[in-house]
């Protein structure tokens, strides 16, 4: 019987199990593991298992995270390389699978060394993308508080460890350090030398995240305490411009706000960074148009950050955060609309919508249940 305080459990469960077999998880079929969708897969696994007092649930959780690791955390079925990306033996990978980062999990092979770039192509191209990596580095410190085993924060302290060691570099002159947005398998060589809008934000929130986490969970001691990691992020901060239009960016961002607790500026900055990309987006009309033109996973993670907004009033310390977050609540609306629009099947049976069905449907989940 479904639960009046989570009306929309039965759906979300079913997202995810239709998730779960499309990709081989509870089915005999290949395994389809691709890190971002994978990431919100795991969160909604464990939002479920909380909700339902269901165990299992938990399981599935845990048996994505193995599945992505020796798929993602290994090269490619064909590549000439074999083994953990990171290069480490089969028994230590199987203790460290994350020291090497992990892969997208995109259908083509990465650009070779020296072949050209073809921007369109690249997009389908596997690799490294340095906001998927936060992502999963969100989804084990989920998993680490909810099973309460420190290894999950470890693994995930090491992969933001190989992350910013990978991905950060230092320009010329006195400038702070910037990221490369795409590096290769390997982590050898960059692919896209361009830096992601709010990837340092996320950077230096994972690493609060996760210091705050192996506080608890006493995990301090083992493994990276990602001090330099931390500073290093916070020093790209100073002089960013996170506004955006783009209805998953403002989502990200009111993701971030919510683990900005402990430093009310950068709380004030994220949130009115969100509230000026609200006010542009809402002015565009998107949501008015037909399914055939509207990508869900971007306004999905629209919905799912418009959530968050219900716990900030507690976080949010100074009065120019709750004046921003004031200015906020009539936007909180949209996340209903949005997933109101996508829940119904004959809008997602678009091609837009049903070519991408395995992210699509587990945003739309992660909306429905954001407890995860």
């Amino acid at each position: 019987m479904t639960d009046p305080s989570h009306p929309h459990i039965d759906e979300a469960i079913r997202l995810m199990m239709r998730f779960a077999d499309r990709t081989g998880l509870i089915s005999e079929r290949p395994q389809q593991r691709y890190l971002w969708s994978d990431a919100f897969a795991v969160c909604n696994f464990l939002g479920i298992a909380r909700t339902t007092a269901e165990e299992r649930y938990t399981e599935l959780a845990l048996r994505l995270v193995d599945r992505a690791h020796h798929t993602l955390g290994k090269h490619r079925i064909d590549d000439r390389r074999t083994g953990w990306i990171s290069g480490l033996g089969e028994k230590e990978g199987e203790s460290h699978p994350t020291r090497g980062g992990l892969r997208i999990g995109k259908k083509l092979p990465e650009r070779s060394a020296g072949e050209p770039f073809d921007e369109q192509l690249e997009w389908d191209r596997d690799g490294q993308y340095f906001h998927y990596l936060t992502k999963w580095i969100h989804a084990l410190d989920q998993v680490a508080r909810s099973t309460k085993q420190p290894r999950f924060n470890l693994w995930a302290r090491e992969l933001a460890q190989a992350a910013y060691k990978a991905f950060s570099y230092q320009p010329r002159g006195a400038s702070p350090p910037c990221l490369v947005w795409k590096m290769s398998i390997d982590l050898s060589r960059p692919l896209v030398p361009l830096m992601g809008q709010h990837d340092p934000l996320d950077g230096f929130v994972t690493c609060v995240q996760l210091q705050r986490t192996a506080a608890t969970l006493g995990a301090g001691l083992d493994g990276p305490s990602l001090k330099e990691e931390a500073s290093g992020f916070a020093s790209m901060l100073e002089s960013g411009r996170w506004a955006s239009a783009d209805p998953l960016g403002i989502g990200g961002l009111l993701m971030d706000a919510s683990h900005l607790e402990q430093h009310a500026d950068l709380l004030r900055r994220v949130l009115a960074a969100a509230l000026e990309g609200l006010q542009s987006y809402a002015q565009q009309d998107d949501l008015r148009l037909p399914a055939s033109r509207r990508l869900a996973f971007r306004e999905l993670g629209l919905a799912i950050g418009l959530h968050a907004i219900e716990s900030l009033p507690q976080l949010s310390r100074s009065s120019e955060a709750r004046a921003v977050l004031q200015a906020l609540q009539p936007f909180v609306s949209l996340g209903s609309t949005i997933e109101s629009f996508w829940l119904d099947p004959a809008h997602r049976e678009a091609s837009t919508c049903s070519e991408h069905c395995d992210i699509n449907e587990v945003m739309l989940a992660t909306s429905l249940l954001p407890e995860g």
